[in-house]
């Protein structure tokens, strides 16, 4: 086994980014006699899989090739046939796997059919790196709740904003244009009425071979001007605006003609919208598998004290600008204790030009911050 072609897998898996949804990234590498032959990756939701781009594509004869790939391969029939029948159809000995799928269907499946069918099978090989590829899609596959990250970019004295509102530019190019990446990879975007009304942002994804991600607002009045950049472009990308259940009808209907899809959110006991009810609604209903949350300060506190959040990025520029009325990163009551903190787990930290970018994981619970 040589893990260069795993980790050349990986790499191809990741060229899928932003184009699979729901789906996982995958890639796929065949080796015969030392070589690679072929290589192939998912390259959009509902086309063929890595494994079968990269066997259709191949140009040698296969048998006796072995095969490297980041996902077990599916043994079931949906969009696309099976993976597993062109494997054994191609007449290929072993089968290297990262990741062991955990979509009910198939579920080891994959791996046992290979193997009755002759194919010796070798698991788990960089099974970390490949596991890294697909976070969305483990927990979409079992939650059926999208994966939510945390985004915000703040200055060393933890505030996002000047006192006045002014907020362009926290951080430098470089972490701005990461962000980019990150509309590219997650399929919908997150944010609150009051970053609408504050920056009149368009919330698309401005990089080459980006794609705009599902705008959403919580917005519980229906208050997002008609005029906005947002509403103005709601017929060019998907637009849904999340109200509370007691909001002015009259003002969805005009929004509705302009082409946003207004969902009616259930009030916790604080007055807040459901979050969790509504994770349920774009998961199931609106097929969401992953939503980057670029809220202010009081949606972000709503998102931890409802457990919503799996992820967090935290950009943090060498900055200082003072003020006790400039806004922080996540507002609300916050915590009593800093024994009941939240902590991140898994936690990386890269430089971007002059700022610093901390990645890591929330671990979910019952509760998170008090309401």
């Amino acid at each position: 086994m040589d893990e260069k072609y795993m980790k050349r897998a990986i790499e191809l898996a990741k060229l899928g980014a932003g184009h699979t949804n729901p789906n996982p990234l995958v890639g796929c590498v065949v080796i015969k006699d030392g070589k690679i032959i072929s290589e192939g990756y998912h390259e959009k939701y509902g086309e063929f899989h890595a494994e079968r781009n990269a066997l259709l594509r191949c140009t040698e004869n296969t048998e006796g090739a072995e095969l490297y790939v980041t996902l077990e391969p599916c043994c079931h029939q949906g969009k696309t046939p099976p993976c597993t029948d062109i494997i054994i159809e191609k007449g290929i000995k072993r089968v290297y796997v990262g990741s062991s799928d955990p979509n009910p269907l198939v579920d080891g499946g994959g791996n046992k059919k290979l193997r009755d069918n002759g194919i010796e099978v070798i698991e788990h090989v960089m099974e970390r790196e490949c596991d890294a590829l697909n976070e969305i899609f483990f927990h979409y596959i079992s939650k059926k709740t999208p994966f939510v990250a945390m985004k915000y970019a703040m200055t060393l004295d933890g505030k996002i904003a000047a006192f006045t509102g002014d907020s362009k530019w926290v951080t430098g190019e470089e972490a701005r244009k990461h962000v980019h990446y990150l509309r590219k990879r997650y399929a919908g975007i997150m944010a609150g009425i009051g970053t609408v009304l504050a920056d009149d942002p368009m919330l698309n994804c401005r990089i080459e071979d980006g794609v705009d991600p599902v705008r959403i607002i919580c917005d519980s009045g229906l208050r997002i001007p008609e005029n906005s950049n947002i509403v103005k472009t709601a017929c060019d990308i998907k637009t849904i605006v999340a109200c509370s259940d007691r909001a002015d009808e009259s003002a969805e209907k005009n929004l509705t003609e302009k082409g946003v899809h207004v969902v009616r959110v259930p009030s916790l006991p604080n007055g807040r919208p459901d979050l969790k009810w509504l994770m349920q609604y774009l998961g199931q209903d609106m097929k969401i598998d992953s939503i980057l949350l670029e809220g202010g300060g009081t949606l972000n506190a709503s998102a931890l004290e409802q457990n919503i959040v799996n992820k967090i990025y935290a950009y943090i520029a060498p900055k200082l600008i003072g003020g006790a009325d400039a806004k922080s990163p996540i507002e609300g009551r916050g915590i009593e204790y800093m024994k009941d903190a939240v902590n991140a787990e898994d936690v990386h930290v890269q430089m971007l030009g002059n700022d610093i970018c901390i990645e890591g994981s929330i671990k979910e619970v019952d509760e998170c911050l008090p309401e």
